[in-house]
Parts: C-alpha cells; structure tokens; sequence
C-alpha cells in the first residue's frame, strides 16, 4: 500500500472519529488527532482485517417510545391506596431528525414534537374526588394534574437516541386537586344516601335537557352549613345555556319552552337529600301527578324563581353532590357523600286520600301536524292526596318526624291535534 492511500484512509477514519465522539467524554476529545504522516511511518505491516465491534448505530425506525408511571390514589373503604398508573406515548421522529440529534447533542430538531407530546401530557389537569361504585362498594377517585420535568426527560431522551435505542422514560411531577383523596379520608367521607327516578319513554329534547341539568349538578359542593338551591345550581334554563324547547303545558295552551324534562334532576335530587335524612327547606309537588315518577309524595318541582328546591347540609362535613345517567336503562341517579354521623332515616308509603278519576283529555293545537293527525303530549292522572312520613334519628337518640303534604289535580292528559280538528274546543 501506498503512503498517499495510507494518508487518505487516516483521514477519513479521523474525520468519522470526531463525529462518533461528538457526544462522548471530554477526556476522549482532548488528546487531540494524530498525525497521519507520523502514523503512517511507525505503523507496523498490516495485519489481517478484523471486523470490529458495531457502534450503536442511529434507529431507523422514526417511532420513540415515551413511558412514564404515577401513582393514582385512592379511597377505599376509608383507607387511602397508591395503586400506579404505567402510561406511554409515541414520539414520531424522521430518520433525518434522529441523525440531526446524533450530530448535534441536542433535541431541538425535534423540538416541535416533544412541546405536543408534553401539551398531550399535561393536558391533564387536577380534578375533585369522585366516588364510582364497584358491586356494593364505593371507591373514591381523584385526578392529579401531570407536569413534565422537561430536563430531567430530555437528558434521558438524549441518551437513548444516542445509544440507539427506541425506549425512554419520562419524569412527571403530580399535582394534587384541592379536594384530593387523601382529603377526603380526612373528612372521612363516604356514601350517604341516593335517589334514582326513571326518565323512561321521554323525548328527545326531554332526555337531552335531562342529561344537561344532571350535567349542572354533577360535582356540586355544600359546605356544613350551607343550603343547596336547585335554581342557583341550575343558573338559566334557555337554548343559551344548552337546554333544548319542548312542549309545556299553561293553563289551556301547549307551547314550546326550553327546559322541559328539568323537574326529572329536582325530584331526583330530592330523593337523594330527603333519603339522607337531610332538612328539606323548600319543596313543591307538581300540580299533577306525572308518570315519570310514578310514586306519588317523592317528585319535586321547580319554576324559576317561583319555585326552588332547597335543602341544607346539617352534617360537620362537606357534601358532594353526584349525578349519573344511564341511557340504555333510561334511569337517573344522584348520589350524596359526605361524612356519615350514625343518623338513620325511615321512610313511610305514602297514605293515600281523596282519590278523583281523570277527567276527559284536552285537546290542543299544534300547527305542525297535518290534518286528522293527533298526538299525545301528557299522560291523564288521578287526583289525590298523599302523605309520606319521614322519621329522622340522630347517633344520640334525638328523633326528628315530618310529614311531606303532596296535594295532585285530577288531569285528562293532552293530545296535541291539527287545526280545525272536531275535538277542539
């Protein structure tokens, strides 16, 4: 071999060196390049080629692996658990990104894709504890907010493109909701009473306007102390606020309304409150037995401002309110949790009084319907009088009874007809 082939190979063995060592120790790039003429003269004669050992070459594969675990508490039966959470996202990379790093020693070409990936992450941001039930019992789940420590994962990123490899390991820092589990064992709270009623065979505008009420109650907070207002809650009932026109009944006349199906939320909640033996401060029954709620004394209803349902939380601790419903059972639930102080809540059937039959349907027009067509728009109900006794003990033995006085109109039901219809009056 010649001295110009020799001087060429070295410098091109050196010029490779420097790229491989770019990221490697200091000490390894302080004895500086040797002179290829010196290394040429003292080199001995060649020996047989050997393939050398492979350095870790640049993935080819543009997907990166990202994992991180935290832990997620929990409340269950009163004791707080740290079960983990093994979470993962992709980073997608271009194989020119990855060599771009390699040179470099940095990750700001990928520097677009790993500010998404942390929004991604931390997109996540603390909420209250919940409680959710599993078979008879309830476990309670909050939800930290995710925070990257951005320096801390880049240092490991790094290292991982570097050598290689394909799979990296994020740093989190957890921040914690104001009411966190571990709060919430403190206040011991646990679950209390509920209430459910059935919105089976509603309409669709009365199902969507129930699901954005229980929408407006899920997660409600009462203080000891407080009084919980339906309405307050409620805020607006109108297209504004999300809730949908349907039919209303006033006086004779059917007309359209926004809201309608919002005496479903109240009288569930008020099931829930009057079962937890909670006082009731405010509460009307409607004016007519409605289907909906099919045993008589238990429904609630409200008329902004007129008409509120209202109820205080007389217990040490604070009270969440939570709302579930379930569209394939069509049922509505509203469950109370707060800190149970060994008061129990009996409930009498209602005593029934004064019975009337429903009278003969009233017929009203509806513009939209073509002529001879009728629909049925209410129910008929009898009228009556119903009484439910509620018996409240305290731990000490203190009784509280009161009766809950519901005074129903006798009510033909509504079928809404064409114009110029025989049967309207």
């Amino acid at each position: 071999m010649t001295v110009a082939k020799m001087l060429l190979i070295s410098s091109s063995l050196a010029v490779l060196g420097s790229v491989l060592v770019a990221c490697g120790p200091a000490e390894a790039q302080a004895a500086g390049p040797v002179s290829p003429v010196l290394a040429a003269a003292s080199a001995p004669a060649p020996a047989p080629i050997v393939p050398a050992t492979p350095t870790p070459a640049v993935p080819t594969s543009s997907l990166l692996d990202l994992r991180w675990t935290v832990p997620e508490p929990r409340l269950v039966d009163g004791e707080v658990t740290r079960p983990l959470l093994n979470m993962s996202a992709t980073l997608k990379l271009s194989a020119e990104q990855l060599v771009q790093i390699r040179a470099e020693c940095t990750l700001e070409a990928a520097r677009t894709e790993l500010d998404g990936a942390y929004a991604e992450i931390e997109a996540r941001q603390p909420r209250d504890i919940r409680f959710r039930q599993v078979g008879t019992d309830w476990i309670g789940e909050a939800r930290t907010g995710w925070k990257v420590d951005r320096a801390a994962s880049e240092a490991a990123l790094l290292k991982v493109i570097q050598s290689g490899e394909t799979r990296s390991t994020l740093s989190v820092s957890l921040e914690a909701p104001a009411r966190s589990v571990r709060w919430a064992a403190e206040q011991k709270l646990t679950h209390l009473a509920s209430g459910q009623s059935s919105f089976a065979g509603s309409p669709k505008f009365r199902v969507h306007n129930i699901r954005t009420g229980a929408g407006r109650v899920q997660g409600a907070w009462v203080a000891p102390g407080q009084t919980f207002s339906f309405n307050a809650l409620i805020g607006p009932i109108n297209a504004a606020t999300g809730f949908q026109a349907g039919y209303v009944i006033t006086g004779n006349t059917l007309s359209s309304e926004d809201g309608g199906g919002i005496c479903q939320v109240s009288t569930t909640v008020f099931r829930a409150a009057f079962n937890a033996g909670l006082p009731i401060t405010e509460r009307h029954n409607h004016s007519y037995l409605v289907g909906y709620y099919e045993e008589p004394g238990l429904d609630a209803a409200v008329y902004a401002p007129s008409k509120d349902l209202r109820w205080k939380n007389d217990t040490a601790a604070p009270l969440l309110v939570q709302a579930d419903w379930n569209l394939k059972a069509e049922t509505l639930t509203v469950g109370l949790f707060g800190a149970d102080d060994g008061r129990t809540v009996k409930i009498s059937e209602p005593a029934i009084s004064a019975r009337r039959p429903a009278p003969d349907p009233t017929f009203m027009v509806d513009r939209a319907l073509e002529k001879g067509a009728a629909r049925r728009v209410d129910m008929p109900a009898a009228g009556m009088n119903a009484v439910v006794t509620r018996t409240v003990s305290s731990a000490n033995g203190k009784r509280r009874k009161e009766d809950f006085v519901s005074r129903y109109k006798a009510w033909g039901g509504v079928f809404a007809v064409a114009p110029g219809d025989d049967r309207l009056r």
